[in-house]
Order: structure tokens, then sequence, then C-alpha cells
């Protein structure tokens, strides 16, 4: 038998949400919702308020390292980022002690400029405990994990201390006795600068190193290293290299003191790229300085904001530098940030 097809409306069902129905409802939810996004994407829906970072500093030991503050320090107050400073001193211990500071405030991330390269690994595995990602800033450091950093920001300091023994040798055409003053024992740079002008010098039989010294990347010390040296070896020294444009400055008043002319008698070259270098190279005293660029603020805060969303980041940057002449230096010390 045929059915007519009624035309009279479905009827509504409708349902009623208890308050009980509803709190068991957001309770699911809220426990879903983790599981339902990526590590990155949740820990960005739960921040609320702006990056805190702890900055443990080598010290202030050269104009260098003065301009690295500042650029950390500027570019936090323009992406409203809380910096939490602290200054070694040029003492590890004083580092480490920071650091271990900074995991117990549960800062968001940590930025490192290391003494040295060794003595990482205990510290940095509490850093990694606490899931606080350490950025490392112009040194480098051996540990036998290289998850304990999220990467390095840095100049290739190899490369630097070639460049150095590169110019020198077109300098000198080949020839002549050099005495070197080295940053900090066991810092990346000197080890990588020193490095770097010994493979430079190698293809140049007729340039030697007669004396290498520490000036712990200080003016001070670079200057009374060089009255050392220059009473032990006098007229034999035809140039200097120095690891840093502060060693050199000390070296350069040094060198005068003693009665002879930096820049013309003593050729003196060095790294850094400071303003002091450009100042000393106008006036005819520092002859060349290899650039290492401190403004590693933008750079640093980059790799932060994309450790801290669980973003993968490169083990290294590296900062491209150059060589700068006493002939250039006048018409760039203008341009010239630090």
């Amino acid at each position: 038998m045929n059915r007519m097809k009624s035309n009279a409306p479905h009827p509504t069902v409708r349902t009623t949400l208890t308050p009980g129905f509803l709190g068991t409802l957001s309770l699911t939810l809220a426990l879903l919702l983790p599981l339902m996004l990526t590590a990155p994407a949740a820990r960005a829906a739960a921040r609320t308020k702006p990056l805190t970072v702890g900055f443990a500093q080598v010290g202030a030991e050269s104009a260098w390292r003065t301009a690295e503050t500042e650029s950390i320090k500027g570019e936090a107050s323009k992406r409203g980022i809380t910096l939490k400073f602290s200054d070694a001193q040029g003492k590890q211990e004083n580092q480490i002690k920071a650091v271990r500071g900074f995991i117990a405030q549960g800062v968001d991330a940590i930025i490192l400029a290391p003494v040295v390269e060794t003595g990482w690994e205990p510290v940095l595995r509490d850093a990694k405990r606490a899931r606080i990602p350490v950025v490392l800033v112009d040194r480098g450091i051996k540990v036998s994990d290289d998850s304990l950093f999220a990467t390095l920001i840095a100049s290739d300091f190899i490369a630097e201390g070639r460049m150095a023994a590169e110019w020198l040798s077109r300098k000198l055409n080949g020839k002549g006795n050099i005495v070197e003053l080295q940053g900090t024992p066991g810092a990346a740079p000197a080890i990588d600068r020193k490095k770097g002008f010994e493979a430079g010098i190698a293809s140049a039989p007729g340039l030697k190193i007669i004396a290498s010294q520490s000036g712990d990347f200080r003016r001070a010390t670079g200057k009374e290293v060089m009255e050392a040296l220059l009473k032990k070896h006098g007229t034999e020294i035809q140039a200097v290299y120095a690891h840093n444009d502060d060693m050199a400055i000390g070296a350069i008043q040094a060198i005068e003191e003693s009665g002879r002319k930096p820049g013309s008698e003593v050729v003196v070259v060095s790294i850094d790229g400071v303003r002091g270098a450009f100042e000393s190279m106008v006036a005819g005293k520092l002859n060349c300085t290899v650039e290492c660029n401190p403004l590693l603020g933008p750079l640093a805060y980059d790799a932060v904001e994309k450790a801290v969303a669980g973003e993968k980041l490169p083990r290294k940057t590296v900062v491209p530098d150059r060589v700068y002449e006493q002939s250039t230096a006048r018409a760039s010390i203008g341009s010239r940030q630090y």
C-alpha cells in the first residue's frame, strides 16, 4: 500500500546544556587543547607577558665589549624584553654563578658570552633540564653535547687572524719579526686568532713570531706587555699583531714612549674595528684593523625568540667581517657605529 509523504516539518530536538555538563566540557577541552597544539604553538598560546632574558657578559675589558653590551641592552629595550644583566668581570666562576641565578629566576632564555671555551657542561645541563634555551654570542664553547646550547652567533676568528696575517705579509713583503699580543688564555677568539694568524704567515717563511704573550684583551695590560717586549727585543721588532684593538692601542703607547714610531718604524695590525682603532689609523699610528662586529643584539634576540618558540636554529651564524687599512680610515670613520 502506498504511503503518502507528509509535508509536516520535522520535530525540532532541543538539548538543554546543564551547568554540570558545561563544566565537564570545559575541563575536557582544557585537557585536550595542549595535545591539539604543537609545542611551539602551545608555548606561544601560553605566553601573555614579554620575554625575560638573562645576559651573562664577560665584562667591560674593551671598547668592543662595551659596544656589544650596549647592543644587547638597547635591542632588549626596543623589543620590550625584560633583561637581567650580569658582568662577570672576566671570571668564569662569576658567569656560572650568574647563569645558575638566571635558571633559579625562571628566565625564558639566556644569552651567554663565555669567558673561556671549557667548563660549561654542568651549568648548561641545568639550563637544559629547566628547558631554558641558551644562545651563545661572540664566543664558542667545547661541550660533548651540542644540544646544550641553541645556537652560536659569532665572527670567524680563525678567518680574522688569517686576514690580519695576509695583510701584514703584503705590507712587509713577506719578511720581518713579529711580536704577538694574545687575548685571554682559553678564550675562543684568542685561540682561533692565533691559529688563523699562524696559518696565514705559514706561506711566508721570512715572517717570524719572535715573542707571544697574553695581554688579556686589555689596553693597560697590552701596554705593560709591550713595554717588556721592547726592553727584551728592542729594534728587532718590525711588527705587532694584537688580538684586539685595545691591546694594540696600549702597545702603540709603549712604542711611542720607547722612542720609536708606531705605524712606520713598527707596523701594527689588530682585530675588532672599534672607533679608537680608526682614530689611531687616522693619526698614522695603527696600520690596519680587521673588523669583528659587536652589534649582535638584533641577531641574538631573533635567535632567542625562535628558540623559545621551539624552532630549529643553525649551529652557528657567522657574522661577516672585513679589513680596514690606514689609507681608508678617514673616509670610513664617520660611518662607524662603535
